[in-house]
């Protein structure tokens, strides 16, 4: 595979605090990354250095390029969503895709038009007009119109009721993600992507707790539900969690055959969720 993002040490300081502290990743082409982590754990950071706007310490290329050295030749391939991102109250939506056709090499106003037009976005209206949920179409319908081979969302969904939280997950895998393009998406609404996920990497203090495919995460980890002497014996192996959920033991293994538990009681595949909260609250001991 091909890694569209390689980070080998890197690190941002702010006076004493590390916001980002000695990472290491590769993110491949083709993938669609979610970056967990909890307020002040560093994914707001790490994405202005993808995006060049911070430097950083240690080695960072993003599309083979230096993001803040080469910023500008770097962003003719990123497209970037955020829950900040603000337009122009006073700009209509026609005068928005007159400005991106004008300001952009890679932005199809054919495309861009097609999408618009299975909204609610009218083109007359101006940003002032829309609701919250319409400027959100508004964006990816412009985002989605570029030519571009990495995604980048930060809470892009943050502040939506659910219709429009699933309209918007849906509208970008079935008009934008096509096993070519790359997407990195933050987000707290974890339970909400995790099905749409091919790679997952935890954040919290700076530091990476987690880095890996979905697909693994099965193998590595296991969800054991248990009761009375069972559960008691099952903690003997080491469970990195031990929760309580209606009188029954709820421990999470990490890096134990599932052949070891199965006798102890019924076996699953933690939730994403679930797993974040484990491998933070095992950080912090």
């Amino acid at each position: 595979m091909t890694s569209l993002v390689s980070a080998k040490g890197v690190s941002k300081r702010f006076g004493d605090v590390r916001a980002v502290d000695n990472v290491s990743f590769e993110v491949e082409k083709g993938k669609i990354m979610g970056l967990i982590g909890p307020n002040g754990a560093g994914k707001t950071t790490l994405l202005k250095a993808l995006l060049g706007l911070t430097d950083c310490d240690g080695d960072l290329s993003v599309l083979g390029l230096n993001p803040f050295k080469q910023r500008k030749q770097l962003m003719r391939n990123i497209c970037f969503i955020a829950d900040v991102a603000v337009l122009p109250r006073w700009i209509t939506v026609s005068k928005l895709v007159d400005f991106m056709e004008w300001t952009h090499p890679n932005f199809s106003r054919e495309r861009a038009e097609a999408l618009l037009a299975e909204t609610s976005v009218r083109s007359d209206a101006k940003v002032s007009q829309l609701s919250k949920g319409m400027i959100t179409q508004l964006h990816l319908s412009i985002i989605m119109a570029i030519d571009a081979k990495l995604l980048v969302l930060d809470e892009p969904t943050l502040g939506l009721d659910i219709i429009f939280r699933k309209e918007f997950y849906s509208n970008l895998l079935n008009d934008y993600f096509d096993g070519e393009r790359t997407i990195i998406i933050t987000t707290h609404q974890v339970e909400e992507i995790e099905n749409l996920l091919t790679d997952i990497m935890f954040i919290n203090d700076g530091k990476i707790l987690l880095d890996a495919s979905m697909e693994s995460l099965g193998e590595r980890y296991v969800e054991l539900l248990a009761a009375g002497e069972k559960a008691d014996h099952a903690r003997g192996l080491g469970p990195i969690a031990d929760n309580q959920m209606f009188g029954k033991s709820v421990l999470l293994y990490e890096g134990v055959a599932r052949d070891r538990l199965e006798e102890f009681g019924e076996l699953r595949t933690p939730a994403v969720a679930d797993l974040f909260v484990a491998k933070v609250k095992g950080a912090r001991k």
